[in-house]
């Protein structure tokens, strides 16, 4: 892209914001239902971003009950009054269950309340049941105001003035059980307390071979249960929405003792709160437990997780989910005419979309009375394709079918992984096993990437050998940066040797180049002709054709938990004298980078580091330095994590390749930086990515912010190397891996059934492709086609997603951007149909 173009661009955004003004408008932000991490990323999105465009902004504390209440529970809001929270879990403006505002009476003072302060525009956070309460409240407005007036409590120019209430929600619930979106905020957080808990359970349990049953939050959804059962391999789940058929007991024990046959020490058992039989009657985790036991005589133990999985700090998942939710939630506000509905802030796929709230809540309903009904395939559909894709994947890789009756397609499917690890990719080798079990393949394994593959260091792979592994960080099957350009003869000559029918290659940019090269020569050796795809898998987040990769995200909470550490060690090391010595932190992040896809295997886990120690004298580092941190990044020349890294971690500023830099801006950065000083706010961070300039390295930075800083701020470095490949995957990216390595093994049957026998040779483009999501949709790309989309020599795509979200890290860190916004305010169906496949993150 040009100079020109750039300068067009930001032109053309500049006018969105300017009609986008809030001057003269104010907008009262609350929390209401139960508390769900990343509920004050939201609020402070909503703040700094309605602030930034030149409206009042109020918390109004304790949800509806502060709004009815009024007086000091309705405060106008500052920018350094959101300071610091984003890593906080829970609301700081508090949430409450509140029965006046079911009231017409409790309704009416709370219009009041607003009146007064000129509130017309609410930002409601919390379940179905709250943002159904804020549309009868838009509903009632007018009526409201009008019966204030005649009992005089406010006159009639103010009821002219404040004619109507525009109202936009945002889904804060960490059951997920809210139909229109993906993900709702605080989800993927109570997901991590899980795996927390489970990945601790399995070792234990693998000690004394035991039974667990495991009882998770999901009253009336099964969505924490269903993705935690897929993410660590869970035996058996039982879900509100999908129960057991008649007789389950005697199949759930059945499974857990062929399971124990096969070696297998332990035996997990997830249990949604809600769990229910095809007769809606209850299913306790004691009722499970006393059968086992009866049945199978097997040592078990119940865990019932309880209020853990609301607490803790919100993921980077999360974080950045709710800064993305809470800027877009007040531009649909400013966008917002008096004959707009109610709407609600929605995640679809990658994208941000706004639904209509109440065809979201009667969905949502919808999915309860057709449980209350016994229509449980209604119900399933009715959570929407995230959910209904999730149910299917866990069944086809949790039950194995005897070999007698699986009907053979006499096909060797073989399974590799190619350049550096990333986290998620075992989850995806596991996923992709057992899928092709299933659909009657032999499945190969090929050891050492490309390398191993030319010397033929190919073994069987069957369904048990892959047990536990989704947990597991880094590549079992063992990786390599080889390329196979130099060794194509000798792989042909394996392809041969153990008549291999189809490849599925997990990988990064080198998966990518790899392929290319497979594909070029094609021509040349016939043993090449075979389907073939590639899932990406890198830290990085650089492969062309998706916008994620697997490991990326896991990467992404390696940044932000190095940052709190940093942050942590500083104050400890300021009023610890015994803490005064040489320490390391040693963090891990996955660089999602292959060209061809959004996101790559491994990406969005990362290597959570908790210091309990250091949390509980952090209370005694109460008056701490002014600091600015400096931490650099992986990526190679892709600046994904250090980007979104920032915007998760709220740092002021983040330096990467795609956005050249100069001294003048680094000035500009510090002297921000001494401004910011000057407030109440005295923590400062700074992100660079590796290679985001040959100059102006991380030291040079460092000692330009130290020099420059004097007096003001001191500074602190922290290189975080190849450990942000590292860690145990995070809940994200053992449940994308699994899904995209599922998606991919059922395109390679397809391709084989439509030439069943062993003599078909496939040259066709569409045949060697790149799996990924973009934006909405999930897309098989012919390799070939995605050159034109690579820049080689960065190693990145050409057009990357994320670097529209960069001017909104700069809008909440006080900076002045030019962010795109819609320029059409019409709302979308809740459930589009098209003929693209939709990515279900």
């Amino acid at each position: 892209m040009d100079d020109d173009e750039v300068a067009n661009r930001k032109v053309s955004f500049r006018k969105c914001l300017e009609h986008l003004s809030g001057a003269g408008k104010a907008i009262g932000v609350l929390t209401s239902g139960g508390d769900a991490q990343g509920m004050n990323a939201a609020v402070r999105a909503v703040v700094r971003m309605g602030i930034y465009v030149g409206a009042k902004v109020y918390f109004i504390y304790e949800g509806y009950q502060g709004m009815v209440d009024g007086g000091r529970n309705i405060v106008e809001a500052s920018w350094e009054s959101v300071s610091s929270i984003l890593q906080v879990g829970g609301t700081i403006i508090g949430s409450a269950r509140c029965k006046a505002f079911r009231t017409r009476e409790g309704r009416l003072k709370a219009a009041q309340n607003l009146v007064q302060r000129g509130i017309t525009n609410l930002c409601v956070i919390g379940g179905d049941g709250s943002l159904t309460g804020a549309n009868i409240f838009r509903k009632e407005w007018s009526g409201l105001l009008e019966e204030l007036a005649q009992n005089g409590e406010i006159d009639k120019e103010q009821v002219q003035k404040h004619a109507y209430l525009n109202v936009v929600g945002m889904v804060g619930s960490i059951d997920n059980d809210f139909c229109g979106t993906d993900m709702t905020i605080g989800t993927d957080s109570a997901l991590h307390r899980i795996i927390e808990v489970v990945d601790a359970i399995m070792t234990t349990a693998q000690s004394h071979q035991r039974t667990f049953v495991l009882e998770v939050m999901g009253r009336h959804c099964g969505y924490l249960a269903l993705v935690s059962a897929l993410a660590c391999g869970a035996d058996w789940v039982f879900l509100p929405e999908s129960p057991p058929e008649e007789g389950w007991q005697e199949d759930m024990c059945v499974k857990l003792s062929e399971n124990r046959a096969r070696k297998k020490r332990l035996n997990i058992i997830i249990v949604a709160e809600g769990a229910i039989d095809t007769q809606n009657k209850p299913i306790t985790s004691e009722q499970i437990k006393e059968l086992v036991v009866k049945q199978l005589g097997y040592d078990t133990r119940v865990t019932i997780l309880g209020h853990v999985q609301r607490g803790g700090t919100p993921s980077a998942f999360d974080r950045i989910l709710a800064s993305r939710m809470g800027v877009e939630a007040v531009v649909a506000l400013l966008q917002a005419t008096p004959e707009t509905p109610a709407c609600v802030v929605s995640l679809s796929g990658n994208q941000a979309v706004r639904l209509p709230l109440v065809e979201c809540v009667q969905m949502t309903q919808d999915v309860q009375k057709a449980m209350d009904e016994r229509r449980f395939k209604d119900a399933v559909q009715l959570r929407g394709r995230s959910f209904e894709t999730n149910l299917n994947t866990y069944k086809r890789l949790a039950i194995k079918l005897p070999d007698d009756q699986i009907v053979k397609s006499n096909c060797n499917v073989a399974v590799i992984n190619v350049g550096a690890p990333a986290a998620g990719m075992n989850a995806a080798v596991r996923s992709a096993v057992r899928v092709g079990i299933a659909d009657g393949h032999k499945m190969l394994a090929i050891y050492d990437g490309f390398e191993g593959f030319a010397k033929g260091q190919i073994k069987e792979i069957g369904w048990g050998d892959v047990g536990g592994w989704t947990g597991q960080g880094g590549s079992i099957l063992g990786t390599k940066r080889t390329l196979p350009g130099k060794s194509l003869e000798d792989i042909a000559a394996q392809m041969r040797t153990h008549s291999i029918n189809a490849l599925l290659i997990i990988g990064g940019f080198e998966a990518y180049l790899g392929l290319l090269e497979l594909s070029a020569a094609r021509d040349r050796y016939e043993e090449l002709c075979v389907p073939m795809v590639m899932v990406p898998a890198t830290v990085s987040n650089n492969v062309p054709g998706s916008d994620f990769s697997i490991g990326a995200d896991t990467a992404l909470n390696t940044i932000t938990d190095a940052f709190e550490s940093a942050v942590l060690l500083s104050d400890l090391r300021d009023h610890h004298p015994e803490f005064c010595i040489p320490i390391c932190i040693l963090p891990t992040t996955i660089s999602n980078n292959v060209p061809g896809t959004d996101v790559s295997l491994g990406s969005d886990t990362g290597l959570n580091v908790v210091v309990e120690t250091c949390d509980r004298i952090k209370q005694s580092a109460s008056g701490t330095k002014r600091r600015v941190f400096i931490i650099e990044t992986m990526g190679g020349y892709c600046g994904y994590l250090a980007n979104m890294g920032g915007l998760a971690a709220g740092a002021d500023a983040a330096y990467i390749f795609e956005e050249p830099f100069d001294i003048r801006d680094l000035q500009s950065n510090v002297e921000h930086l001494t401004e910011k000083m000057k407030t109440t706010i005295q923590r400062g961070l700074v992100l660079r990515n590796e290679s985001c300039s040959e100059n102006y390295t991380t030291d040079f930075i460092y000692q330009l912010y130290s020099e420059e800083g004097k007096g003001v701020f001191d500074c602190r470095k922290n290189v975080l190397g190849h450990m942000q490949q590292g860690g145990a995957p995070s809940p994200f990216d053992r449940n994308f891996g699994t899904k995209i390595s599922a998606r991919a093994m059922q395109w390679i049957s397809t391709k084989l059934k439509e030439a069943p026998g062993k003599g078909k040779r496939f040259t066709s483009e569409d045949s060697i492709c790149v799996l990924g999501i973009s934006k909405r949709n999930l897309l098989f790309q012919p390799v070939t086609q995605l050159r034109k989309d690579t820049d080689f020599e960065h190693r990145i795509p050409k057009e990357q997603w994320w670097l529209k979200l960069r001017p909104l890290m700069k809008i909440l860190a006080k900076y002045k951007a030019s962010y795109e916004v819609s320029e059409s305010n019409q709302l979308e169906p809740v459930h589009p149909r098209g003929h693209e496949e939709p990515a279900a993150i």
